[in-house]
């Protein structure tokens, strides 16, 4: 019997084929020995003949078909190794060869009776040897059949085609009827009905599985359909997306057993997908073109500007202009790779020469003002050295000071607070000096000393006069009072002194 399983290795068809063909052959040769076709009976001596028995000429018996060609192995697929065929169980069905006569009996003549629980029938007609030989050769047909419906019973055991297994379980059973064989053909029967429920059983669990892979693969291209989608209405990550449908589309590819019309629609929506993505993408990146065609135009214009301001020497200004200028750079936006970093290159060039000169121009001028700081400290070493006991001598040096002091110019940021603050100690010592020189020659203080020394003088004259008198009281008296003024003299000279 034809193997209809592709599943199946050639080796199992083979096997299988082989066992077919050799029943086959086995009826043909019983038709031809026993004249099935009408032939006579083969002339020779029969019972009691010690001759040999002439029969026909012995036939090959057919070997195994050759292997079916298969397509070329793949080169990244490893060939997988050869499945040896389902072994044959013991059947429990008997065998008829050991004893043919159970099952079935032959007349003289070659005619052979099957006997079954219905009566008998006839077989076919044995005319290639003794009536016994016949019964043998037709129980040999009954036991063939047994061995291919235990194949395909191990076929079916070992998950074979459950399909193909049904198809040749129910060719064997309708043909049982008028099978040429002599066995116990019920229990045959009895063993196929089996067969066919199992494979029954078989054929709708790999419907099942069938319908199971089909609906897994139609979910799979759903879902991968449903994320086509997603991306093409919201996703705005242009690269990662783009590889993402690449991806999709391969997996899509291997995903087999969806129905026609279902793979189409579903093709349809990825495929829609996919366009809209790819518009959404063209118009980003055609408003990203015109961004950067804008961004270019107005770098350009700053970078113009930039490399006019390179030579100036306003300092100040110059260098606050170049900070809006940066400002404005980085809200211009990006222009293309390649021309953004060339803009760059010129306006960075054109702020770092500025800046260069300006640094060069700072370097001179710190150094300028270096020297004079030192200058200057030069100058108060020799200013804290004028001598303030001539106020008038001291104030006319400080001022020649002060005028050198001017001419040297500026100093660091940092020594102008301890130079300036040495300079005004001077100009304090000498304007104290001056104001106590000044006070010390005041009008009215030297009036009131020549008063109070007046006071004791005339005091003093009294009281020597009044010694000379010998008025003790009197003297007394006028010392007392020369005493008070002397007293108040000197501390108004002390005063003097002190201003």
């Amino acid at each position: 019997m034809p193997d209809t399983d592709p599943a199946r290795s050639a080796p199992d068809r083979s096997v299988e084929d082989s066992t077919v063909q050799e029943s086959h052959a086995a009826g043909t040769v019983a038709g031809t020995e026993a004249g099935d076709t009408g032939s006579g009976p083969v002339p020779g001596p029969r019972n009691g003949s010690s001759g040999p028995v002439p029969g026909p000429p012995p036939s090959a018996r057919p070997g195994p078909p050759p292997a079916r060609p298969g397509p070329p192995p793949a080169a990244a697929v490893p060939r997988p190794r050869p499945v040896a065929p389902p072994a044959a169980q013991p059947s429990p069905v008997p065998a008829s060869s050991p004893d043919p006569s159970r099952w079935g009996r032959a007349d003289d003549d070659g005619t052979i009776h099957l006997i079954t629980a219905d009566g008998e029938r006839v077989v076919g007609s044995f005319q290639a040897g003794t009536p016994q030989e016949g019964l043998e050769h037709y129980a040999r047909r009954f036991d063939d059949l047994v061995t291919e419906t235990e194949v395909l019973a191990a076929r079916l055991e070992a998950g074979g085609d459950a399909k193909a297994t049904r198809t040749g379980i129910t060719a064997l059973l309708e043909g049982l009827d008028t099978a040429s064989v002599v066995g116990d053909v019920a229990a045959l029967r009895s063993r196929l009905d089996d067969l066919v429920g199992r494979a029954e059983s078989g054929v709708a669990a790999a419907k099942a599985d069938r319908d199971k892979a089909r609906a897994d693969a139609l979910a799979r291209k759903e879902a991968l359909a449903v994320e086509a989608e997603k991306m093409a209405e919201d996703s705005t990550q242009w690269k990662e997306a783009g590889d993402r449908y690449k991806a999709i589309l391969d997996e899509w590819r291997t995903i087999k057993g969806v129905d026609r019309k279902t793979d189409e629609a579903l093709w349809k929506r990825f495929s829609k997908a996919r366009e809209s993505f790819n518009r959404r993408r063209g118009s980003h990146f055609a408003d990203l073109d015109r961004q950067r065609t804008v961004a270019k135009e107005r770098k350009e214009e700053l970078a113009v500007e930039a490399e006019a301001l390179a030579d100036s020497d306003d300092w100040a200004a110059t260098a606050t202009r170049y900070r809006d200028l940066m400002a404005e750079w980085k809200a211009a936006g990006r222009a293309h790779r390649d021309t953004d970093d060339a803009l760059w290159a010129r306006f960075r060039g054109a702020q770092d020469a500025f800046f260069a000169r300006r640094n060069a121009s700072f370097a001179e001028r710190d150094a300028e003002f270096a020297a004079n700081a030192e200058a200057k400290r030069t100058l108060l070493a020799e200013a804290e050295k004028i001598d303030l006991s001539d106020p008038d001598s001291a104030r006319s040096a400080l001022r020649g000071i002060q005028a050198r002091w001017e001419d040297i110019g500026k100093v660091p940021r940092d020594d102008i607070r301890t130079l300036e603050g040495r300079l005004r100690s001077v100009e304090e010592k000498v304007s104290d000096a001056a104001d106590k020189q000044w006070r010390r020659s005041d009008p009215e203080a030297l009036a009131r000393l020549d008063q109070f020394r007046t006071k004791v003088t005339q005091f003093e004259a009294q009281a020597e006069k009044a010694r000379a008198a010998g008025d003790a009281r009197r003297e007394a008296e006028a010392q007392r009072q020369a005493d008070q003024w002397r007293e108040w003299l000197s501390a108004a000279e002390q005063a003097v002194e002190q201003r």
